[in-house]
């Protein structure tokens, strides 16, 4: 995989959160968007116990079998297994894309992602409020401006040191441009610097997503030799 790679991943909100907004090339002159709108909201449900099994796949047994799993349903998130080791598992849909990705309503995304405490506490909260306009037939312009309002109000935690997921299932679609990439874990900082950990240089296997300007978190990638259930991944 080399660095296209990495900037493809961006794709996710994954990936994937709000406080990454990833730079999107321009599309050319008439070409048709791929996802305009909102598909209807059927398409982006899943199986019950399918959707379970895909957010466990996220992340090591040894992690995933103690974590709350919760699932989309058609009115929102809600926890399908209750866990004891605070992680929790979850499948993202497109909408924790960037709100400038052209896949934010690709209705075939599925993002297995597991948070650990940190990262629930900040990340989760991001992915109900989205999930609720989403329900509620809001456009992606109105989304943005709702996550932004809900940021000035302070009506979303902060984050805490020492959060990070996984995203290790070999199964998941992290959109057309990606697919599947590789497995890796997600480690969110206070705002810092690319050279703080080396990143995004030639044969660095780290990665610092792109962010706002305004926003005070960085987001790392590590790409990992195995996916969850042991088998070895492609090399970068």
């Amino acid at each position: 995989m080399n660095r296209n790679g990495f900037q493809q991943l961006a794709s996710l909100s994954i990936a994937l959160i709000l406080i990454l907004n990833a730079g999107w090339p321009a599309r050319a002159q008439g070409t048709k968007a791929p996802y305009p709108s909102m598909a209807p909201f059927a398409q982006y449900l899943m199986d019950r116990n399918a959707e379970i099994a895909l957010a466990r796949s996220a992340a090591p047994p040894s992690v995933s079998r103690d974590a709350t799993v919760v699932v989309l349903g058609p009115h929102g998130y809600e926890t399908a297994v209750e866990g004891k080791n605070g992680f929790v598992c979850v499948v993202e849909r497109s909408w924790m894309n960037p709100f400038d990705s052209p896949e934010f309503w690709n209705p075939k995304m599925r993002g297995p992602i597991c948070h650990n405490p940190p990262a629930v506490r900040f990340i989760l909260p991001i992915n109900y409020l989205r999930t609720k306009m989403v329900l509620a037939g809001l456009s992606k312009a109105q989304i943005s401006d709702g996550v932004k309002s809900a940021n000035a109000k302070k009506e979303l935690p902060p984050q805490e040191p020492g959060a990070m997921s996984y995203m290790l299932s070999s199964q998941g679609n992290l959109g057309d441009a990606t697919g599947h990439w590789l497995p890796h874990l997600m480690i969110y900082t206070p705002r810092t610097d690319a050279k703080a950990w080396g990143a995004n240089l030639p044969d660095t296997p780290v990665a610092l997503l792109p962010a706002d300007p305004q926003d005070q978190q960085s987001v790392f990638l590590i790409p990992v030799g195995h996916w969850s259930d042991g088998t070895s991944a492609p090399a970068m």
